[in-house]
């Protein structure tokens, strides 16, 4: 008998077009761009940027679809255009922390990694607690003292790493609206500011010059925890620029659309940057230590497969494995564990090791009681022999089956955990390492007899949402 880890995947992606669109035109990008999801998730990149690019051209400036587009380019290794493509959303949205990310990866694979950094450090100050920017960053710390050179000439006017700022009236206004000194209309001007003046990206305004009636109160609430300080000026930008799109806040389009100068000329330099920054690559043949590894694991865990994947074992079953002893200390039960624990392939970019020594103190630490009411503990000791273990553990990256991230028999037998998935964006994807952990101590607590539990907050619980450690997705 062997019990599985699986994962809840939450789909949280939206596609929202302005809402005086065509009609037609609104349904069928929803459909392309549900299509393409579809094939991005398998990995088929090439057919996703086909849809993609069908919803651009009826939506040029839906930054969440050419954001979703440069990723796929990043994963089809089409550097140049994932780059330019990121740039462009950052000139609409200054504080995309996907985009900012996304050009740091970018730059890490073609050797510019000083470059690199800039954006990760960025990224780091909009979403200090992220996983995937701290790890990112790491690297380029860990690669700029690895990797000394000469880095290529940027062009001054090069520089989507600015954010802009509100300026304190609208502030003010916002504060002043929360607490119903002004009116919906004098809050709606400031808006149409932020919007005019490129602080407020929208991909399409509604076709209406006056506010579409009463705004919701949590939108107030909202604009009054900004203007207290309880959310980011990048959690209020997002949240108004959503609200207009749907047409919850109406503005007056006129006089707001356009090119702006300014910004195509920007562009221009970046794209002649990242050319010139290809064939510096090109022509001083640079080591390039790609900033996510997951690509470099799954080979080679793939090199040797049965050295790593105990797949025949857990199938077999457990009752040729030897069972655990126990001895009586002050009346409280110890019951010994013998470990078999095996080696990784050399170079993995994560510590997965510690997860395994973190999970055996947490399940060392607990209060058991045998079936006949006593007090029990666990020990567990490490052994080299397999035919002396209790449990055999071990990390894989094979295919376990849909959602599932560890495979443990019952009692005694085998732990098998997972170190990544293709769920994240279609392609091999490694765990954060606190995912990893929840997982091994999940499946250790199998191996010494506990089954799933219905409580949520349970390590036993059957369901887990895994992080991802480089996926740009994540």
């Amino acid at each position: 008998m062997h019990h599985v880890l699986v994962f809840l995947l939450v789909a949280s992606l939206l596609f929202a077009v302005p809402h005086a669109a065509v009609a037609q035109d609104k349904a069928e990008a929803e459909r392309l761009y549900k299509e393409s999801m579809s094939k991005f998730s398998k990995g088929d990149y090439t057919g996703a940027i086909s849809g993609f690019d069908k919803i651009l051209g009826m939506f040029p400036d839906h930054t969440q679809t050419l954001r979703m587009k440069a990723v796929a380019e990043s994963n089809l290794g089409y550097h140049e255009k994932s780059m330019i493509n990121f740039y462009k959303v950052l000139q609409k949205e200054p504080d995309n922390v996907h985009a900012i990310v996304g050009l740091g990866v970018g730059f890490g694979n073609f050797a510019e990694y000083a470059e690199a950094k800039k954006y990760f450090e960025r990224a780091l100050q909009l979403a200090p607690s992220n996983t995937v920017v701290r790890n990112y960053n790491e690297y380029a710390d860990k690669v700029i003292a690895k990797y000394p050179y000469k880095p290529t000439e940027k062009p001054p006017v090069v520089e989507p790493l600015k954010s802009s700022q509100i300026p304190s009236w609208v502030k003010n206004n916002a504060k002043w609206w929360a607490e119903g000194q002004i009116g919906d209309k004098d809050f709606v001007n400031g808006i149409e500011y932020l919007i005019r003046e490129k602080i407020i990206h929208i991909s399409g305004l509604p076709q209406a010059t006056s506010s579409g009636g009463a705004v919701p109160q949590w939108v107030k609430s909202t604009a009054g925890w900004w203007a207290g300080g309880q959310i980011t000026q990048s959690d209020f930008v997002k949240g108004i620029q959503y609200l207009v799109e749907v047409g919850i806040i109406t503005v007056d389009p006129a006089n707001l659309q356009g090119q702006d100068p300014q910004k195509v000329a920007e562009l221009e330099a970046f794209e002649k940057y990242v050319r010139k920054v290809a064939q510096t690559v090109a022509s001083e043949k640079r080591y390039i230590e790609y900033p996510n590894p997951s690509g470099d694991v799954i080979k080679k865990f793939l090199r040797d497969y049965t050295k790593w994947n105990f797949d025949q074992q857990i199938q077999a079953g457990n009752q040729h494995f030897p069972d655990p002893t126990y001895e009586i200390i002050d009346g409280t039960y110890i019951i010994h564990y013998k470990l078999f624990v095996n080696v990784q392939p050399s170079g993995l970019p994560l510590d997965h090791v510690s997860t395994l020594d973190q999970s055996i103190a947490y399940w060392e630490s607990q209060n058991f009681t045998t079936s006949d009411g006593n007090p029990a503990r666990v020990k567990f000791t490490y052994t080299d022999a397999r035919e002396q273990a209790t449990v055999w553990v071990t990390w894989v990256v094979r295919n376990l089956g849909e959602g599932v991230l560890g495979h443990a028999n019952l009692g005694k037998g085998v732990a098998e955990v997972a170190l990544g998935d293709y769920s994240c964006d279609g392609s091999f994807q490694l765990y954060d390492v606190d995912t990893v952990e929840m997982i091994m101590r999940h499946e250790l607590g199998h191996t010494i007899g506990l089954g799933h539990s219905s409580d949520p907050n349970s390590i036993m619980y059957p369901s887990l949402s895994p992080r991802y450690a480089y996926c740009l997705l994540g």
